[in-house]
């Protein structure tokens, strides 16, 4: 069912993650984006802002040869900004300043300045860091923060670093990433059913929900219990992904057909929801 060609990785890094004074929402938002394009996710990880241990997590996820691996946060002017160095050691690449990312930061900078954000225009040695790229590596337009996003090819996998702040991130990927992921994932389609039971005993329907899947490997069941506004109920979720919307219908609409036959004839009753 794994297609080499659509896997992703992410690597998110942040002492302040770790430490569980911020909420990594941007992994889950990235995942949800990038399963919708048709990429599979299939590894994320959250990491100190450590050099060494960046490194080993990047050198590791190349080996596997994904098609994407993502990295976020660590991208600022501060000290313990470390993911480009990171990706740097892990790729075996030299770090440099940028000139065109240099020119990116620096107009940014004057863009702050002159609406009053920032107290000076002019680049220092902060500033000037977040254009120090890994060797061979494009910057990607950040049209909201200072620190630009940073593209860099490595054998068939792209490795593309975006920074932490949430609003940042989701500009670089709508902005910068469109050309990429239809490159990356050009004939992909991605489709999710939901179902719920009331019913609060996943245990009442896990063989119905066995034979299903054995009876279609290429569609991923998932069973979970859920509080909604009129109480507990399981939702089921049928997902799957071809080449197409009629591949994937052709998928679906089988295991949709005997899964909720089974579930009513066990005498529940279920409904679609998504």
């Amino acid at each position: 069912m794994s297609d080499r060609s659509a896997m992703v990785e992410i690597v998110a890094a942040g002492n302040e993650v770790l430490l569980g004074d911020v909420l990594d929402t941007n992994t889950n938002w990235l995942c949800r984006r990038i399963t919708a394009l048709g990429g599979e996710m299939s590894r994320t990880v959250m990491v100190r802002d450590d050099v060494e241990v960046i490194a080993a997590e990047i050198s590791a996820a190349v080996t596997r040869r994904p098609a994407l691996i993502v990295t976020v946060g660590g991208l600022g002017p501060t000290s313990d900004d470390r993911t480009l160095a990171g990706v740097a050691a892990g790729t075996r690449r030299p770090l440099g300043l940028h000139s065109e990312a240099e020119t990116m930061v620096r107009e940014r900078y004057e863009e702050f300045a002159a609406s009053g954000f920032v107290p000076f225009a002019e680049m220092n040695d902060a500033r000037r860091k977040m254009a120090i790229l890994p060797q061979g590596a494009t910057p990607l337009l950040n049209s909201i923060g200072g620190a630009p996003g940073v593209l860099l090819q490595i054998g068939q996998t792209t490795i593309v670093s975006l920074p932490g702040v949430p609003e940042e991130l989701k500009a670089i990927v709508d902005e910068s990433c469109g050309e990429l992921f239809a490159r990356l994932f050009p004939a992909a389609h991605y489709e999710e059913r939901i179902f719920a039971l009331d019913l609060q005993d996943e245990s009442a329907i896990a063989e119905i929900l066995a034979a299903a899947e054995a009876a279609h490997p290429l569609v991923y069941i998932k069973s979970r219990a859920k509080l909604m506004a009129d109480g507990h109920v399981i939702s089921i979720t049928l997902s799957a992904r071809a080449a197409d919307a009629a591949a994937v219908a052709s998928l679906l609409d089988p295991i949709e057909q005997q899964v909720t036959a089974a579930v009513g004839a066990a005498g529940y009753a279920v409904r679609r929801t998504g």
